[in-house]
């Protein structure tokens, strides 16, 4: 093919400087394979897509059409040989992402050099050499395979070409040069950007296969792609080519296949179909009507087609999206690559055995939906959790769950479990109950051990009228043990450290299952119950512990906010400082040592670096240690500090305090005057005050146990950074953060033997970017079920979204969708809309005027907060953040569980 003009005079010398630099890995410097000569090991070479034929055409009883691949080392030859594309890389590589138009051209530009640059002589005759092995005149389908493709992590479906019906030498040369610019298609280049993939590091290998004439194709999945359940098989299929199918221009056939039975099938009336041309190309036709309603597949033959499924997904382990052909001797399997979209199921254990001999899955309830963080964790993360949790819990996706099924043993564990889950989050429950209904009552399971609540929920003993007294004690008691901690734990390093790890975990568990400290939180919790129910029965009220329980003392969580209205304070008489903290970066760390330089900077600085002493272990997603801390970045907080001073008046914290306390006192008399006018008024009244003097008592204590741990988890966290330091400065680790990537128990390896593995590293990077794209479900099975659970209502209004009422009240304003503290922006009147918020949030809760959230409880932290503040919520909005924009009008019904969308 002809070279670019401007490129001709320098072709030589680029091919000798690539050659003096290829990549190992070809046969005598080949630069085409055949795909009996590869697999995922040699994927760097050939791509995901023939490394997984070459794995494929190995499995007993998979059959793959023969071909042959050509190299990355081709690609990357022939790119070599052209300036004009590394000039136009460099271009893309500076253009803003969200810049479609300038991606759009760009991508375009290069894809016409990629095509434009031709084949070496030498390597055009190579690839015709294995052309007429394979059979001059054959037909072929030519197909793209680059190197981040088919990952168990991207499966990048779809973002490259293949072209089917290839006829000839010519052809097949023409069409490799396309395969190559097609990895720089608007698609594949904004794919990649998603999923942080350099287009530098992407090289492109072609698989050339003979070319099958099906019957019927389509695809398979080992695992449900709707509810990914792994048990049932999916098989989609249509007749001809399995372009009709990828492309939408026909419905398929779609077949459930389940322990070796189709379970369930939907036949399409099929009325078109793609199918070769002779002479090279495919081309649409119309399927006879004696055919459209035939199915493409028997019964027989999707369970075979499942069966071989089951051998791929074994050799790959993981569950497969696998396209098939039929012909009249049997399947042909044409590419295979991981379902990237499901959620990973926990590793599997014991299931229990049915009462029928059969097995039923294990049902896991979210630890991040109680916890208020459902974003992924890093494995040091949620090893820690782990560690530290008074019940066991089990990894998938970067969350943990806990196992749930010992306790839906017997009616009345279950009934007990399901009552604590759907006080603290209605679609928890929802979500076990559909589980239950569907697969029936979970079977007993014999001298099952109870396994505790799970964790961020009360004990389940009836509680009695406890002292108040003791909340100051277990305070106390609290801060001592920290004290210790913090003590003893700065005198220890290397494997001495994770000796003593071992037993501050230890004591950690035990402050955190303290039987008293656990009788304080349920006290204020069953008060909280008690009221919201014998008031709603006598008066008629809703919520009504809402406003008997504002500004209740001692709650950490508030005053942290309240104090953040003090900080400012301290800065708003200084206008340069806050005009130099409105053009702070939030990734500007240093900007503290700044301040003192300007007039009134030092009081500024020292009222920030007060609330970092109290509350500097804090940060939005705490319970991961991974997350940086407000002390090791404090300028998350210049947004709010910020909100602060332009929302607020001198004193602030006080006034509004004391608001609230008023409110509180007011309600309560109201309450109490109205049920001594009842029959058996006094009674009531008297058990009322006894009740309301408990909620407010122990209300605030609810939020000093997360408190605790936190803090705790910070002076873990500095001393394993300072070990991570040291295997840096020694030459083991790379870089400090490595560590994150790390499990607890394999971060404690590698200091004791002083080796690590850099390419678990690597993966498990890889696998926290994929995970980050999931939404966890609320209820997960063991057979791969992600279940979110509903809303079984009929009080909400059309089209308004219904979720928990949490805080009572009403009001209308214009919605922010924030997702990162840092990106916080409020005016006065605002309502916050995010996925969740767990105590580091509270700050912002004091300037806006409602909340709503995608996750959350009747006793979660945002809830407790907003209602310390008197601020109507509603939260376990399903999608609230997509089906809410910014900046929209909505009304939140605070007291009946609802928003509406008003423009």
């Amino acid at each position: 093919m002809p070279q670019p003009a401007e490129d001709t005079w320098n072709d030589d010398v680029r091919d000798k400087k690539f050659d003096e630099g290829r990549e190992g890995g070809g046969v005598s410097g080949s630069y085409v394979l055949g795909l009996d000569e590869v697999d995922e090991d040699r994927a760097g070479l050939v791509g995901g897509k023939a490394a997984h034929l070459g794995a494929l055409s190995r499995i007993d009883g998979v059959r793959v059409p023969d071909g042959f691949c050509v190299t990355t080392d081709a690609y990357r030859r022939v790119v070599a040989r052209t300036s004009a594309v590394d000039a136009l890389l460099d271009r893309l590589a500076d253009t803003d992402p969200d810049d479609r138009q300038a991606v759009r051209e760009l991508s375009a530009e290069v894809r016409r050099a990629v095509e434009g640059a031709g084949l070496p002589d030498d390597l055009a005759a190579e690839i015709a050499g294995a052309v007429a092995r394979s059979g001059e005149g054959a037909a072929y389908a030519v197909r793209s395979s680059a190197t981040a493709e088919d990952l168990p992590t991207a499966s990048f479906a779809g973002q490259q070409d293949t072209y089917l019906n290839v006829v000839g030498t010519a052809a097949v040369l023409r069409h490799i040069s396309r395969c190559w610019a097609s990895l720089f298609t608007e698609r594949a280049v904004t794919y990649r950007r998603r999923n942080g993939i350099d287009d530098r590091t992407v090289h492109m290998a072609v698989v050339v296969q003979r070319m099958v004439f099906p019957d019927a194709s389509g695809v398979l999945f080992t695992a449900d792609p709707v509810t990914g359940n792994r048990r049932t098989a999916t098989v989609d299929a249509g007749f001809g080519l399995g372009e009709a199918l990828v492309s939408g221009l026909v419905n398929p056939d779609v077949f459930a296949v389940r322990d070796g039975e189709v379970v369930a099938r939907t036949i399409a009336v099929k009325e078109r179909a793609v199918h070769a041309l002779p002479g090279g190309g495919t081309r649409e036709v119309t399927v006879g009507p004696e055919q459209r309603e035939r199915p493409a597949l028997t019964d027989a033959q999707a369970v075979e087609l499942a069966r071989l499924g089951r051998r791929i997904e074994a050799r790959f382990g993981c569950p497969q999206d696998i396209e098939w052909c039929l012909t009249d001797d049997g399947f042909r399997i044409v590419q295979s690559r991981p379902i990237t979209t499901l959620f990973p199921v926990p590793a599997p254990g014991p299931l229990p055995e049915a009462a029928e001999g059969g097995r039923t899955p294990s049902l896991y309830v979210s630890v991040g939906h109680q916890q208020m963080m459902t974003d992924a964790m890093k494995p040091l993360g949620w090893s820690m959790w782990q560690r530290t949790a008074m019940v066991p819990m089990h990894e998938a996706g970067g969350r943990l769950f806990v196992d749930v099924t010992p306790r839906l043993a017997s009616p009345a564990s279950r009934a007990a479990l399901l009552d604590i889950l759907g006080k603290g989050d209605p679609l928890v429950r929802d979500a076990l109950e559909t589980v239950l209904e569907r697969d029936g009552s979970a079977p007993p399971v014999p001298d099952a051990d109870p396994v505790g609540p799970p964790a961020g929920s009360p004990s389940e003993a009836p509680v009695t009228e406890a002292d108040p007294a003791v909340v100051a004690e277990l305070v106390e008691r609290s801060e001592t043990s920290l004290a210790a901690l913090e003590r003893d734990i700065r005198t220890k390093s290397g494997p001495e450290l994770f000796d003593f790890l071992a037993e501050a975990f230890e004591e950690h568990k035990r402050v955190l299952g303290d039987p008293v400290s656990m009788r304080a939180i349920t006290a204020g919790m069953e008060a909280t119950w008690w009221l919201n129910d014998k008031l709603g029965e006598w008066l008629g009220e809703k919520n009504a512990a809402d406003t008997l329980t504002l500004s209740a003392p001692g709650n950490i969580t508030s005053e942290m906010g309240l104090d953040l209205l003090d900080v400012a304070d301290a800065i708003r008489p200084h206008p340069e400082v806050v005009a130099f903290l409105n053009g702070v970066d939030v990734r500007d760390d240093d900007f503290l040592d700044e301040l003192v330089k300007l007039p009134g900077g030092s009081r500024a600085r020292e009222a920030i670096e007060t609330y970092l002493g109290r509350y500097g272990m804090r940060c939005v997603g705490e319970i991961d240690i991974t997350r940086p801390r407000w002390s090791e970045r404090p300028a998350t907080l210049v947004p709010p500090i910020l909100d602060n001073v332009r929302n607020f008046g001198p004193g602030a914290a006080e006034r509004r305090f004391e608001q609230g306390r008023q409110k509180a006192l007011r309600a309560e008399r109201d309450v109490l005057s109205r049920l001594r006018a009842l029959p058996d008024g006094e009674r009531k009244a008297d058990e009322t005050k006894r009740m309301i003097d408990q909620v407010r008592a122990f209300a605030g204590y609810r939020e000093y146990p997360k408190y605790g741990i936190v803090c705790r988890y910070f002076l873990y966290k500095q001393a394993l950074l300072a070990e991570a330091g040291r295997l840096v400065r020694d030459g083991v680790l790379a870089e400090r953060e490595d560590v994150c990537y790390l499990t607890f128990q394999e971060l404690e390896d590698v200091v004791r033997s002083r080796r690590v593995d850099d390419r678990l590293i690597a993966r498990r990077r890889e696998e926290f970017r994929s995970y980050e794209t999931l939404t966890p479900p609320r209820v997960l099975t063991s057979d791969g079920d992600a279940v979110t659970g509903s809303y079984r209502r009929n009080d909400v209004p059309a089209g308004a979204l219904a979720g928990l009422a949490v805080s009572t009240g009403s009001v209308e304003g214009r919605a922010r969708v924030i997702l990162d503290l840092a990106d916080a922006e409020l005016e006065e009147g605002d309502i916050l809309v995010t996925r969740f918020t767990d105590p580091s949030w509270s700050p912002l809760f004091l300037g806006v005027a409602g909340l709503v959230t995608e996750v959350g409880g009747l006793m979660t932290h945002g809830a407790v907060i907003a209602r310390e503040y008197g601020l109507p919520a509603v939260v376990g909005v399903d999608r609230a953040t997509r089906l809410i924009r910014d900046g929209q009008r909505i009304r939140v019904h605070g007291t009946d569980g609802y928003v509406e969308i008003l423009d």
